[in-house]
């Protein structure tokens, strides 16, 4: 497989939460969840650290381990959480997550895997773009949308977040990489015959946001962009509709497979 890649913290800020990587044989993209008030005081790392090393920890058992891919991301959640584990109130709400996207190709099959609001698109030869993602976190957001639009003020809406924060890896809640490898089990996984797909993407929700909710590309157009001009001219595409727009940036991170072994 051939991978192009690119990441890019949002504008004005130095540090990038997102992460991406690649072996010959699997892609990873990790989405960290930063902005979370008093996270600083529950952890000396932050998110950028944990996102680096939930992908690094990833990348290093994914070519040579048969386990499945849930099982893979529950041993590098344990992994990371136990890294910091000594220093840092790991089961904190405020304590680092991440959504996280994989694909791997192993023994002529395309394994993925999504964890939270990060996206993979598959380009099946036959069907069209199948497109990847858990809504359940939009979902719990969109039900706290009128209490957090009727905050009047700065403590109101830290209440509210503060309920969001407390549906984390809950059942009737949503599911992300935090400190507990159990969350593993709520990600989505498939597979499909190499000879099936023509290529994949996986990205974190500051590209994604391109299809839904801005509405300025579909999937089957944005899978073509990544072909012809890369994943940096598509991240070029995405700050530009911010500010036209006048949408909070967020990092943004994709990365192109182009699957050229069809055998």
């Amino acid at each position: 497989m051939r991978v192009t890649m690119a990441s890019v913290p949002k504008p004005g800020d130095r540090r990038n939460e997102d992460f991406v990587g690649a072996v010959p044989s699997a892609v990873v993209v990790v989405d960290g969840a930063g902005g979370i008030p008093g996270a600083d005081a529950t952890c000396s790392h932050g998110v950028a650290w944990y996102a680096r090393r939930l992908g690094a920890h990833l990348l290093m058992t994914l070519p040579d381990d048969d386990r499945s891919l849930k099982a893979q991301l529950a041993s590098a959640i344990g992994a990371v959480t136990d890294e910091h584990r000594p220093t840092c109130d790991v089961a904190s709400p405020a304590s680092p997550s991440a959504m996280v996207a994989v694909v791997r190709v192993s023994g002529g099959v395309v394994d993925h895997l999504v964890l939270g609001d990060a996206t993979v698109v598959l380009d099946h030869v036959a069907s069209g773009p199948v497109v990847v993602t858990d809504p359940r976190e939009l979902r719990v957001i969109d039900s706290l949308m009128p209490d957090l639009e009727a905050a009047a003020t700065e403590e109101e809406r830290d209440v509210v977040l503060g309920r969001l924060r407390a549906l984390r890896n809950r059942p009737g809640g949503f599911w992300l990489a935090k400190d507990d490898p159990r969350a593993a089990d709520e990600a989505l996984t498939g597979g499909h015959a190499l000879r099936e797909v023509a290529s994949a993407a996986l990205m974190s929700n500051g590209v994604s946001r391109l299809v839904d909710p801005l509405a300025l590309t579909d999937w089957p157009d944005l899978l073509v962009q990544l072909a012809e001009l890369g994943p940096a001219d598509v991240i070029r595409s995405v700050r530009e509709a911010e500010q036209r727009d006048a949408v909070p940036p967020d990092d943004a991170t994709i990365a192109h497979v182009a699957l050229v072994d069809r055998t």
